[in-house]
């Protein structure tokens, strides 16, 4: 239950961002984003468009060139974003990886790199840690960076890391102790701030992954790369801490994503389903076509509830992990639920790409899998919420 101290908005607030970041969107309809999706190109003017208008640097403090806007405000420009049939997936990571050089990186660090990500000038993009033989088991990921006098050289390979080709730097978690030599399992990580435009070529290689979706996805191989030690955040072996502080807010901002994908299903279902007739009728007053998206709607005004309490805890600076993770189960599936009943009330139409229809239904479908799966948060919430012994 929530005490009085906190508070949580049920309006449609934040109206000074929503409306601006809407007449954005309305610059890049379907057509832009489908051309993008046939040619798997990256959305430049639209990453662009975002950066120029200051919302990609709206959580970076103001001493720092950015806008110094609570977690929740940036919720509603990504929600926003997807609501409006755009995706955000381009330039979301900028939001949270951030974040990582703001909480634990050294001052010269900050004013080295803030500015510059806050003005569009760098892209921090991309984020080093899933591996193809580990996967979500990250404490015992195996790529090593090895300290050798002000460099660290770094070997092995990241995998599902997004937009790596489109990034100035990138975040990596990489061993720097042995696995064996530590005392505990999230012990011997480090975090690095690698500058992608001097690695490549340079013992880094990156590879696009052909997916499902237009994601910019890559995988990246270390082949003996020198990085120097400044670009190591915080302590050596503490990093694992270091991308935990990250994640929630992670989480609370894509399942704000999902949120305006299933507000972008609904509209276009209830929109179709008064305009399109069939036995003299629209299909709208069937209750074989109303039920369903109703019952959408009902789930997702439930799941956005919340999405906006975690942010509310996340900005007062309170705990917010069950909150966070259950954020994320609820959105991600009401906006799935929400997009299979838009793909039944367009019924063969929905097949069609010029209706956007299975392209936002394609998309709308990694929230189940990332930035986390739905079985690891429900053995989260069983384990760290009900008390329940851990499963694995």
């Amino acid at each position: 239950m929530i005490d009085s101290e906190l508070q949580v908005s049920i309006e449609n607030d934040y109206a000074f961002l929503r409306d601006p970041v809407r007449r954005i969107c309305e610059q890049f309809p379907g057509e832009y984003w489908r051309r993008l999706d046939a040619a798997a190109e990256y959305p430049t003017e639209f990453v662009q468009a975002l950066t120029e208008h200051e919302y990609l640097g709206c959580l970076i403090p103001e001493e720092y060139g950015g806008s110094g806007l609570p977690l929740r405000a940036a919720c509603v420009v990504l929600e926003t974003i997807h609501s409006s049939g755009c995706n955000a997936a381009a330039c979301h990571a900028q939001m949270y990886t951030m974040g990582t050089v703001l909480r634990h990186g050294s001052d010269e660090q900050k004013q080295q790199y803030l500015p510059k990500i806050a003005s569009g000038e760098l892209r921090l993009q991309a984020f080093g840690v899933t591996e193809p033989v580990t996967g979500s088991d990250t404490t015992q990921l195996r790529t090593t960076a090895v300290r050798d006098g002000d460099t660290y050289v770094v070997n092995g390979q990241k995998i599902w890391t997004s937009r790596a080709l489109h990034s100035d730097l990138m975040i990596l978690l990489a061993r720097t102790t042995p696995a064996d030599q530590v005392e505990k399992r999230s012990r011997g990580l480090s975090v690095f701030l690698v500058d992608l435009r001097e690695a490549r070529g340079n013992g880094l290689e990156i590879q696009p992954i052909d997916t499902m979706i237009n994601h910019g996805t890559t995988q990246v191989f270390f082949d003996n790369l020198r990085i120097p030690v400044s670009s190591r955040i915080g302590e050596e072996g503490h990093g694992f801490r270091y991308i935990l502080s990250g994640m929630n807010a992670e989480r609370i901002l894509l399942a704000s994503e999902a949120i305006g994908d299933a507000r972008y299903f609904i509209r276009r279902a209830v929109e179709y389903a008064n305009e399109r007739e069939v036995f003299g009728r629209p299909i709208g007053q069937n209750q074989g076509i109303q039920f369903p998206i109703a019952r959408a709607h009902a789930e997702t005004d439930a799941a956005e509830m919340i999405v906006r309490k975690a942010a509310a805890l996340y900005d007062a600076g309170r705990e917010c992990g069950a909150e966070a993770n259950s954020a994320k189960l609820l959105a991600s599936e009401a906006a799935w639920k929400a997009g299979d009943t838009c793909f039944q009330t367009f019924g063969g139409f929905a097949f069609a790409t010029e209706y956007d229809i299975e392209r936002k239904w394609r998309e709308c479908r990694l929230f189940q899998t990332a930035p986390i799966s739905t079985n690891l948060v429900l053995t989260y919430l069983a384990q760290h919420v009900l008390g329940l012994p851990r499963s694995y």
